[in-house]
C-alpha cells in the first residue's frame, strides 16, 4: 500500500495541471494513468495534422506559458514537445499501466482508498490519500455506435482514434459517421489525400473561423457574451453562406449556447467548407439503417457503397465504473453541479477537466482544487499544533 495527501487519477493534460498546482503548492501526490504514457490521447489517439483550434495563449497550461518561438496555434508534435517540457519540469512522474478498480471513502480512517491493477504484473496494487481527484477526463473510452451489419463490412472501420492520416485511403469511398471537430478535419484530410469522402451530417452545425474564435474572445472584454454571439452568426453567415443548401441543417440556437447546453462545440473550418461546396466531401443527412458486405443502408433509403468508415463518434466515460461516491459525477460521467461550483465534491473528492471549456476550464479546475486542498491542509496542520 502507498499512501500520499493526494491520489490523482489521469495522467492527460487535466491530471498534469492538477499535478503541476498541487507541486508548486508543495502538497504531495501520487498519480495513477492505466496507459503507458502521460497525455496518451496526443501521443497515441490523434491524427497527425491536428493543430490546437485555439490561440496557444488560451491552451498553455498553469504556471508554464508555450515557448515564444511556437505559432499561434500549435502542431500536434510541438504540443505533445510542450508538454513533456511542462512534466519534466514539475517533475511529475505518473505509476503508469496502473488501470483503477475501485475508489471508494473509508469512513473510519476518513481517507480515499483506490484499487488499481498494475498491468504490467497483473496485480491489484491499493493507494491512500486524503483527497482523491479524478482527471479521467471526457474522453475514456472511444464510442462506436451498433450498426445492423457491422461486422459484414468487408473494408477497413476504425475509430477516429486509430487515424492517423489519409494517405492509405486514396481513392477510396470513405464514410465518415460523425460531424464534430475532427469529422470534419479527417473528411478534408480524406479529401487533400485523394480519397472521396461521404459525412453525415444530421445535426446543425455552427462553422467558425480560428480568426472568428479569435475576435470573439477579444470581444468579450467588451460586450456582453449574447452579443458577441449574435455577432458571430452574422459574420459566419456572410462568410460561408447558408450551408443548408449543402445538407447541413441550420441552427436555431448560437455556437456558445449550444456548446454550454449540449456539449456541442462549433466547427472551426480548417477548409471543409470549400470541400463541401466544390463536391469534393458529400454531405449525408441520413442516419445508417444496417450494413450488408460494403453496402450501407441509410434510414431515408439510400444506399451506398464504401470502402472503408471511420467512427467519429466521439467518447464515453468510465469513472461511474470505479468511483463509489453519487454525488461528485452523474451517470454520464459529467459533474451534477453546474459551472463554477462543478470541481468540488464532498469528503475530499475533486475533478478536473469535465467543465466542458476547454483547457481554460481545466487549468481553473487545477488551480481552484491545489488551493482548497493546501488551505484545508494548513487548517489541519494549525489546528494539531
Amino acid at each position: 500500500m502507498q499512501e500520499s495527501s493526494v491520489i490523482i487519477v489521469g495522467a492527460g493534460t487535466s491530471g498534469i495541471a492538477a499535478a503541476a498546482c498541487l507541486t508548486t503548492s508543495s502538497v504531495p501526490f501520487i498519480i495513477l494513468e492505466r496507459e503507458d504514457c502521460f497525455a496518451s490521447l496526443w501521443q497515441k489517439y490523434t491524427y497527425d495534422r491536428l493543430h490546437l483550434h485555439l490561440r496557444k495563449q488560451v491552451c498553455e497550461l498553469p504556471h508554464m506559458p508555450f515557448p515564444p518561438s511556437y505559432p499561434h496555434y500549435v502542431p500536434r508534435k510541438q504540443f505533445i514537445q510542450y508538454l513533456g517540457d511542462y512534466v519534466s519540469h514539475f517533475k511529475i512522474s505518473p505509476l503508469y499501466q496502473r488501470a483503477v478498480e475501485l475508489a471508494e471513502y473509508d469512513d473510519g480512517h476518513q481517507k480515499w482508498r483506490v484499487k488499481a491493477r498494475n498491468w504490467n504484473s497483473g496485480e491489484v496494487e491499493e493507494y491512500v490519500g486524503r483527497f482523491l481527484v479524478v482527471a479521467s477526463g471526457e474522453t475514456a473510452e472511444p464510442r462506436v455506435p451498433e450498426v445492423e451489419g457491422l461486422g459484414s463490412f468487408k473494408g477497413k472501420v476504425l475509430h477516429s482514434t486509430g487515424y492517423k492520416n489519409g494517405k492509405e485511403f486514396k481513392d477510396e469511398h470513405v464514410l465518415v459517421v460523425g460531424s464534430g471537430n475532427s469529422g470534419m478535419e479527417i473528411a478534408l484530410d480524406l479529401a487533400n489525400h485523394g480519397a472521396k469522402p461521404s459525412i453525415i451530417v444530421r445535426s446543425p452545425v455552427h462553422f467558425l473561423s480560428r480568426d472568428m474564435m479569435y475576435y470573439a474572445s477579444v470581444l468579450f472584454n467588451y460586450l456582453s457574451p449574447s452579443t458577441v454571439e449574435k455577432l458571430l452568426v452574422i459574420v459566419s453567415r456572410l462568410v460561408y453562406g447558408d450551408m443548408s443548401k449543402y445538407g447541413i441543417p441550420k441552427p436555431s440556437e448560437g455556437p456558445f449556447t449550444m456548446k454550454m447546453k449540449y456539449g456541442k462545440f462549433p466547427i472551426i473550418d480548417l477548409g471543409t467548407v470549400n470541400k463541401i461546396k466544390s463536391g469534393e466531401i458529400q454531405v449525408l443527412a441520413a442516419e445508417i439503417e444496417s450494413i450488408r458486405g460494403n453496402e450501407v443502408l441509410f434510414k431515408d433509403g439510400k444506399s451506398l457503397p464504401f470502402d472503408s468508415i471511420i467512427f467519429c463518434t466521439g467518447f464515453k466515460r468510465s469513472t461511474q465504473k470505479w468511483l463509489k461516491d453519487d454525488h461528485l459525477l452523474n451517470e454520464d460521467g459529467f459533474p451534477n453541479h453546474s459551472f463554477p461550483n462543478h470541481w468540488k465534491g464532498e469528503m475530499g473528492v475533486y475533478c478536473v477537466g469535465l467543465s466542458r471549456r476547454g483547457f481554460y476550464g481545466a487549468n481553473m479546475d487545477a488551480e481552484n482544487i491545489a488551493k482548497d486542498i493546501s488551505s484545508l491542509i494548513k487548517e489541519t496542520t494549525s489546528t494539531a499544533s
